[in-house]
């Protein structure tokens, strides 16, 4: 039995889908439609986040990244690739870490090596202060406007509003607490999966620097930059956020 809720569609190599900050696993439906005709893709809902909502939130990405592994571990699965976006980019370098040989291809996507993150819209300390001021109904609606170009006007904005429905101000800032104390940068030169980096240019979550330290230092890695786009590529350009993914994994 699973501690946390996991989507599974479609057959073949297993493709993991980690998401980000007050995300869920619904905000990969674009992906998972696209990509389980090729693949067994399977998309957690993070303790505490989206579909998960009842399960007690960790406050450390290496919490996170066990939870995973051993979620997977109970659904036999052996070998996967995995693609983790912003904060679960995170949990998905930590997995690289601590799996052994688990994992074959790796994408990071929209995030960094370090949690404390420079040049974040707002720091993690201003956003836990806010959390705790202004509540989480006030966070909900503030944050995810900003991983959009469009903000809320963007087509598929509504799949973070579903995401963050249920969340509860103590998740939120287990995983502020969490995101500030990780430090992977040292680990990067370890990373011998091949490994592609994917960023928006738009993105103020994470900065071009954060992603240029990723390729630097992931000795096999490769890296496509989305112009006109901000934190969430794969719900503003979905197609070809979709296919540059199936190229990489196939």
């Amino acid at each position: 039995m699973q501690d946390i809720y996991i989507d599974d569609q479609g057959n073949g190599f297993p493709l993991v889908l980690l998401h980000g900050f007050l995300g869920s696993s619904e905000m990969w439906s674009l992906q998972k439609e696209f990509l389980s005709r090729d693949f067994k893709v399977i998309s957690p809902a993070l303790p505490g986040f989206g579909e998960s909502y009842k399960v007690k939130s960790k406050d450390s990405i290496n919490k996170m990244a066990k939870t995973i592994l051993k979620n997977l571990n109970k659904m036999n699965i052996e070998k996967f690739h995995l693609l983790g976006h912003s904060m679960g980019g995170m949990i998905a370098q930590e997995m690289v870490k601590i799996s052994g040989n688990k994992i074959n291809k790796l994408i990071c996507y929209a995030t960094g090596s370090i949690g404390n993150i420079p040049g974040r819209f707002e720091s993690l300390d201003t956003s836990r202060e806010k959390l705790k001021i202004e509540g989480i109904k006030e966070t909900v609606k503030r944050v995810p406007k900003k991983w959009f170009v469009k903000a809320d006007k963007a087509k598929y904005f509504y799949l973070c509003e579903n995401a963050t429905k249920r969340i509860t101000e103590e998740a939120a800032d287990n995983a502020l607490v969490a995101m500030k104390n990780w430090r992977g940068y040292e680990n990067l030169k370890d990373i011998h999966n091949k490994t592609l980096i994917v960023w928006g240019d738009k993105d103020i979550s994470y900065n071009f620097e954060q992603v240029e330290t990723l390729n630097k230092n992931i000795p096999n890695s490769d890296l496509i930059i989305f112009k006109g786009c901000s934190h969430n590529v794969h719900l503003e350009e979905p197609e070809k956020f979709n296919n540059i993914i199936k190229d990489f994994l196939i």
